[in-house]
């Protein structure tokens, strides 16, 4: 959206821009394009929308690119500027036309004529500061002053690489130019860690211009050539500015809508050291032999970083890619290989059929390495799942899972997947769980490959990674968002439909529990004032980055549950979004085409219009407090805005359309006692609610986004409901008033003695759910206590937790379990019961670990229960050496992963600084778990103030590996704020973040950082008290 009002006739051109850049130092070069177009020529307008202006501090200032023709009222401006001195031309004949109006031939002047204009010119310098310095001051007919609130400043372009002008100033590329298809060649050197290329591009023009602008990042380029239609190819200049990793080709000649062109570059550059890109990685091999492997990581922007391109995911185009290889590697790319030829130099280059699909740039994915393979047939379609060779009896398990995800989707969207083959692919060395490449999907090792003594757990985090990366194949493949502000379309649909295909391809895995507790958790952080709406505006690499974040994932499934719950029938939801996928297939949506679709699909004339309901989910930040009061039978419920900064949340003027869902005491449990109630206003009242009724539950089995509030009678009459029978409510319910209580405790709505007088129930519970999230809750207050060394409380809490759980933790057993639920039951209360010390989990713990040992491996210790054994064994010095040199020759990699895991969580001061620099070398730990590594140390007493003070000592070398704005520094930021509480680490943390500057101050995360420490604190100072007196 423009912020300037474009259709404001009084509003003045003065090029103010031009006087403010460096007042008092060398005066800058200005080049006036729009008087001289012959020696610059024109890109495309621009769109209002999409217009970005340069800082004032560009030392290069251009106004009028792409304007050529002044209007009446333009004209007198510019002449009332030339006036006042403000338009100071480039002196250097060069840029000047023969025909331009400012070139005059007059006599040399006499020393009165100079001394009079020498005095003028003084004058009106004067008169400039003095207008300039008046804010707000615009010139126009009526004179000045007057507040100027419509008019932008001008466009400023940059200064390329060999010092012309750059023609573009967006991060957006312009809409002049369309890519139809890229012609691929590759030429890796994975021995030198370098590759060369040649892209060749086929475009259209869709409006006249006289430049083509794309995107370039790390390459050099050695040659470039242009075909126009049916004309010969010539060479021509490319232009390169890095700051926004976009080269440029102008001409002299104006490209005319319709036409037909061809772009040819060739160039060379180094294979990529961190994770993104056309990267080089290596494993080595049991033999202890060292192999190397060159892999890709494009999204969100770094397609650009492996050939020239239109780097943007509505400039979607086909892609026929040529890679050249050692006979002794493969190559992988996202369509099946059509033909290899021998070359002359011992190499083979192969060629892949050209993409059936118009595809986005972030999409493109291929490989070299030596890799072996399991496949199968599915519905036309070849699905591989590819490993290094000594993991490949590891992959069984993730085919068969593809396999029938694979089918259930083709039915359930009634599309079928277009390509030939399905390619899955653990890669040893990759920062993302993994990638939705069209055709070869990416993994990490940990999420795609599971042996055959895996636990059950184990093998849901595979499954739930498999499911959400195929349903990228329509969400966000077939179907793309237009911008990464949308980001959420690709995301949150994938995320949705992981667990809603989980659930019924494989109940056995259980999936509920862990889509209930990521909706628990997107409820916190979209909770914090440094939270986005779903769909945002997004202008910056680092905004685009951290888009990657819960809201976009677990937010918008979370909203799309809520939807899918709300509708009549159990087919409404699909229909639409059969819907959407057919009517947008191949091409580009945002958030609205989405709801239009669904409300396109026939619903009851009860239920809301979906757009008008769901726009209101998407266009603001956060969620809604419903707060039940009641007097007899009226009900009122009234909507605020959640937000734990807030101190006036009731004054805010957010309101959601939402549907409210409640059961009562007379039917609770059964999908058939829910009730659904619209609440579009500030407050309204459930009428016809018998007086008899003694309580009701709002939000039933969690499935809308939104937290409730009960006045103090509603809060006793359902505690006292389930002191007496814990089955009156869904274990979702129960869960919910956990999370619900100590979310109103963060809030100062409710005392925390109200949240330990409802966990007196907990003595009954036995349901997954509802423990997890109470000790998840507690283990956060303790951990905050412990590290603000309140030694009585911790004593306390302490006590408090093994009395009120520790009758379940007695029932756990310590032999291999089959239940999903019963194995997330028993990790969750063992690894507390071990943390707080408790003699006898220690003990057995312990002995499993040596029995392990003893065994050489052959002992097997239950997978759910290996993170609490091996964190256990660390804390002794003798038992973390004998985990180091385990984790060094393990090959599976969930084990793997949980070993380290227990060597960070060690309390030895020096172990800690040796696995923080270790995970940054990259060498006996590799640097994709340092984020990792940081997040566990960052749990223990000792660790965490080692954790910030490496986090200051080597941000710049953390940059530089994962990029600023990247869930990776999201992360070891979050990680290492959450635990401080006091306003002297608060001084420290928004000291440091703030002096980066463009080196991450601007983050969303330091918002977040921040903000989380002082939550921290004002908790801490309001409920010591209560703690000490209650606990």
């Amino acid at each position: 959206m423009d912020p300037f009002d474009s259709n404001n006739t009084d509003r003045s051109n003065l090029p103010r821009n031009m006087i403010e850049n460096r007042m008092f130092e060398e005066e800058p070069d200005v080049v006036d394009l729009a008087k001289d177009s012959t020696t610059f020529p024109t890109c495309q307008a621009l769109d209002p929308d999409d217009v970005v202006y340069e800082p004032r501090s560009s030392r290069l200032l251009v106004r009028g690119l792409g304007e050529n023709d002044l209007d009446e009222d333009d004209e007198e401006c510019e002449s009332s500027a030339r006036l006042l001195g403000m338009s100071f031309m480039n002196r250097s004949a060069a840029h000047r036309s023969c025909s331009s109006p400012y070139t005059r031939s007059c006599a040399r002047p006499s020393a009165r004529t100079l001394t009079v204009c020498m005095l003028f010119l003084v004058i009106v310098a004067s008169m400039t500061m003095v207008l300039y310095f008046l804010p707000g001051c615009t010139f126009t007919r009526s004179g000045c002053p007057k507040t100027n609130k419509t008019t932008p400043f001008e466009q400023v372009y940059p200064l390329s690489t060999n010092g012309e002008v750059f023609p573009w100033a967006q991060l957006r590329l312009p809409r002049s130019i369309r890519p139809l298809s890229y012609d691929l060649t590759l030429n890796p050197d994975l021995d030198n860690a370098t590759f060369t290329g040649r892209t060749t591009i086929s475009m259209s023009v869709l409006h006249n211009t006289k430049c083509i602008v794309l995107h370039s990042a790390y390459l050099n380029i050695t040659k470039a050539t242009f075909k126009l239609g049916d004309g010969e190819a010539r060479d021509v200049t490319v232009l390169e500015y890095k700051a926004r990793e976009q080269i440029a080709v102008q001409f002299t000649e104006v490209l005319r809508t319709g036409q037909a062109c061809v772009l040819t570059l060739d160039y060379s550059a180094n294979l990529s050291h961190t994770y993104d890109g056309f990267y080089n990685s290596s494993y080595t091999e049991e033999d202890g032999s060292k192999r190397v492997l060159a892999a890709t990581q494009f999204e969100p922007l770094s397609a650009r970083k492996a050939f020239p391109c239109f780097d943007a995911p509505d400039f979607k185009a086909t892609f026929l890619i040529r890679i050249r290889r050692k006979p002794n590697h493969l190559s992988l790319s996202n369509m099946p290989k059509a033909k290899s030829t021998q070359l002359p130099n011992g190499l083979i280059e192969d060629e892949f059929e050209k993409t059936s699909v118009n595809m986005s740039t972030y999409l493109v994915a291929f490989i070299v390495a030596n890799f072996t393979h399991i496949s199968r047939n599915v519905s036309e379609t070849q699905v591989s799942v590819y490993s290094v060779p000594e993991k490949w009896e590891h992959t069984e398990y993730a085919l068969d899972t593809a396999c029938k995800l694979l089918e259930f989707y083709n039915d359930f969207f009634e599309i079928n997947y277009p390509l030939k083959k399905l390619d899955l692919v653990a890669i040893p060395d990759f920062l993302a769980g993994a990638m939705e490449n069209w055709g070869l999907i990416t993994f990490r090792e940990t999420s795609l490959l599971v042996g055959k003594q895996s636990s059950p757990l184990e093998k849901q985090v595979v499954a739930s990674v498999i499911a959400h990366e195929l349903a990228h194949q329509w969400f966000g493949n077939l179907v793309t968002m237009r911008w990464w502000n949308d980001l959420w379309l690709n995301e949150g649909f994938a995320t949705y439909m992981q667990y809603m295909s989980l659930q019924t391809v494989f109940p056995q895995l259980d999936i509920g529990n862990l889509f209930l507790a990521v909706r628990f958790r997107a409820l916190d952080k979209d909770a914090l004032n440094s939270s986005h709406a779903v769909s945002t505006e997004v202008n910056k690499p680092e905004q685009v980055e951290e888009m990657f974040d819960s809201v976009s994932y677990e937010k918008g499934a979370s909203i799309l549950l809520m939807l899918n719950a709300s509708l009549p029938g159990d087919q409404q939801f699909r229909k639409g979004i059969i819907q959407y996928l057919k009517e947008f297939s191949g091409l580009n949506t945002d958030t609205s085409d989405l709801w239009n679709s669904l409300t396109q699909v026939e619903v009851s004339a009860q239920h809301p219009n979906v757009s008008d309901m769901m726009s209101s989910w998407t266009s603001q930040k956060g969620f809604p407090l419903v707060t039940v009061s009641r007097k007899g039978g009226q009900v009122t419920l009234t909507q605020e805005h959640f937000q734990l900064a807030s101190d006036n949340a009731m004054q805010t003027s957010s309101l959601w359309n939402i549907p409210v869902t409640y059961v009562t005491d007379n039917c609770s449990v059964a999908p058939e006692c829910r009730r659904t109630f619209y609440l579009k206003t500030k407050s309204a009242t459930l009428k016809d609610l018998p007086e008899s009724v003694k309580w009701l539950k709002l939000n039933y089995r969690n499935t809308g986004f939104y937290i409730s509030h009960y006045e103090d009678e509603g809060w006793a009459a359902l505690i006292n409901a389930l002191s007496n029978d814990v089955g009156v409510l869904t274990h979702e319910d129960r869960a919910s008033l956990v999370h619900n209580m100590f979310a109103l405790s963060r809030l100062g709505r409710v005392s925390f003695h109200q949240v330990l007088h409802l966990l007196k129930y907990m003595s009954n519970e036995t349901h997954t759910s509802p423990v997890t999230e109470a000790l998840l809750q507690l283990g956060v207050i303790y951990r905050l206590l412990d590290q603000r060394q309140e030694h009585r409380l911790v004593a306390r809490m302490k006590s408090y937790i093994l009395h009120q759980f520790g009758s379940l933790m007695d029932q756990q057993t310590w032999e291999e379990e089959h239940s999903v639920s019963k194995q997330e039951l028993r990790s969750a209360l063992l690894g507390m019961a071990c943390s707080l010390n408790e003699e006898k989990c220690i003990k057995r713990a312990q002995a499993l670990f040596k029995q392990y040992v003893e065994s050489n491996g052959t002992s097997r210790i239950p997978g759910d229960l290996q993170q609490v054994v091996f964190t256990v064994a660390a804390q002794s010095n003798e038992d973390w050496a004998t985990l180091l040199s385990m984790y060094a020759r393990v090959t599976y990699d969930a084990e793997k992963r949980k070993m380290l895991r227990g060597l960070a969580s060690t309390q030895d001061a020096r172990l800690i600084v040796w696995i923080l620099k270790a995970g940054l070398m990259g060498d006996v730990i590799q640097t994709q778990e340092l984020p990792l590594v940081i997040s566990t140390v960052c749990n223990g007493f000792t660790g965490y103030l080692f954790v910030w003070d490496f986090i200051q000592e080597n941000w710049d070398n953390l940059i530089e590996k994962f990029p600023v704005g990247s869930f990776a520094i999201q992360t070891i930021i979050k990680s290492a704020a959450s635990q401080f509480s006091t306003q002297a680490h608060l001084d420290q943390v928004q000291g440091f973040f703030y002096s980066l500057k463009e080196r991450g101050s601007q983050m969303r995360t330091v918002q977040e950082a921040l903000e989380t420490i002082r939550l921290n604190q004002r908790w801490m100072e309001k409920n010591l008290a209560t703690l000490t007196k209650w606990l």
